[in-house]
């Protein structure tokens, strides 16, 4: 019987987990990246006996597949993709493709902004309480490649809406929608139901015997769910109690109470290790999915009470003569930089000085023109090209400095900054105009900020 021929389209983590999946389960595997694929994953494929190009696509070889695997980074209107597309090839996800060849419980969070800590909270609280748990996604390693070689009773797997966009037979356990704000809009048309459909496609294939956790206050999602028809059962949280909230605040907020099914407890607000709105709601949908696996409360109150945080979140950097330095690199859209502005204290006046720029994907800047007006005293942008912030926040604030390196920012932000300020970098804008990715541009910033004190 002839081997199923199965092309894998992309060189990184998902691409190469991918590729060494189709190998281990039979499969004549040819890997195609377009740009470069890194010494540390080509080193893996020759391992491996794949065969893979680079910097072109064979199309030959391409269109006679029997099914392409797609990294999630690669648009569908790339020409490679239409072209497969075209010949009734079937185009899925590796997150997809892994689904097949395992039975173990998902639990799948998407969202626009806190998936990254939501999921990474939500491993930390199942890890410790002892569960054979992995993590996947946009975070941890290819699920494809722990299938494939480190199998796990249950995954926690941050997903994008670039990565649920070829999903289809894959079923979540337990999905988690934290919120639904615009971005990526350059992938979705600039139409924002476009982009709420592919974060709601979490939800196909799930079963009343699922759970779907989401916050209740969003109003896109509850938009959506006028909509559609959900078969898991439901458990929103929210800060007030309703009749069928899940996770709630009482006690004038200083308590968080879960409330599912067959688990009550509460646990004190200020005994999270996460503080600020947003790590709440993080917090509430990490507890209830925990809930829901059956973790002993004493567990998850523990966890969630010493989970470190996420690197590029907010991180403190230094403090240096008087000024702190914050890296919020991973802020790519606006409503990641409102959560930001939001967290940082009030009633201290115009004491921020915030570093916007990076690649602009459709930015409606408005939503945090309340925050910026309240709270920053000086804009710095730095990108390429900041005509949009420039014209955007000229006049809203005492001081907008247009730069266009990381090294002229951070000189403008020690120019700007007086004791007592804060120097936050929460850019709104993916970083591909200067830095390789957000965690380039976070790990630069930081190595900049930590010069200063020399």
């Amino acid at each position: 019987m002839e081997k199923k021929r199965l092309v894998v389209l992309g060189g990184g983590e998902s691409g190469v987990g991918a590729a060494i999946l189709g190998k281990v389960k039979g499969m004549d595997v040819f890997l195609s990246d377009m740009g470069t694929i890194s010494p540390r994953y080509s080193s893996i494929l020759d391992e491996e006996g794949i065969e893979w190009e680079q910097g072109t696509h064979s199309m030959d070889r391409l269109l006679a597949a029997d099914e392409v695997v797609k990294s999630p980074g690669i648009p569908p209107t790339a020409p490679a993709v239409q072209a497969i597309m075209e010949r009734g090839i079937p185009v899925i996800s590796e997150i997809e493709f892994a689904g097949r060849y395992t039975d173990a419980r998902m639990v799948c969070i998407t969202g626009s902004n806190g998936k990254t800590t939501t999921t990474l909270l939500t491993y930390h609280i199942l890890r410790d309480a002892g569960l054979n748990v992995g993590l996947a996604g946009n975070v941890g390693r290819s699920l494809a490649l722990q299938v494939a070689r480190d199998e796990h009773d249950v995954y926690v797997i941050e997903l994008s809406s670039f990565q649920l966009e070829n999903m289809y037979d894959f079923r979540a356990n337990i999905a988690v929608i934290l919120n639904i704000t615009p971005d990526h809009m350059d992938r979705y048309d600039y139409t924002m139901q476009k982009y709420v459909d592919a974060k709601f496609r979490i939800l196909q294939n799930q079963k009343s015997s699922d759970a779907f956790i989401y916050w209740a206050d969003d109003p896109v999602i509850r938009k959506q769910l006028e909509r559609i028809k959900v078969e898991a059962e439901q458990y929103p949280f929210a800060e007030k109690r309703t009749d069928r909230t899940a996770s709630y605040l009482t006690d004038g907020g200083k308590e968080l109470v879960f409330d599912t099914e067959g688990t009550y407890y509460s646990m004190p607000r200020a005994e999270l290790s996460l503080s600020g709105l947003h790590n709440l709601y993080n917090s509430m949908a990490a507890g209830l999915s925990a809930c829901l696996l059956d973790i002993r409360k004493e567990d998850i109150r523990k966890a969630l009470g010493n989970f470190e945080g996420v690197e590029h979140r907010l991180e403190f950097v230094a403090d240096i003569d008087g000024v702190r330095y914050i890296n919020d690199s991973k802020a790519t859209n606006v409503n990641s930089c409102w959560y930001a502005l939001e967290s940082m204290p009030a009633g201290q006046g115009k004491s921020i000085v915030l570093i916007l720029g990076g690649k602009d994907k459709g930015n409606d800047y408005s939503e945090i023109e309340p925050l910026v007006r309240e709270k920053v005293k000086t804009i710095v942008c730095m990108g390429k090209d900041n005509t949009k912030l420039l014209d955007f926040f000229g006049g809203k604030v005492d001081e907008i400095i247009d730069t266009h390196s990381l090294a002229e920012a951070v000189e403008a932000c020690r120019n700007a900054a007086s004791a007592g300020d804060t120097v936050l970098l929460s850019p709104c804008c993916a970083s591909f105009d200067l830095f390789k990715s957000y965690e380039q541009r976070g790990d630069l910033f930081k190595e900049a900020v930590k010069a200063l004190q020399k």
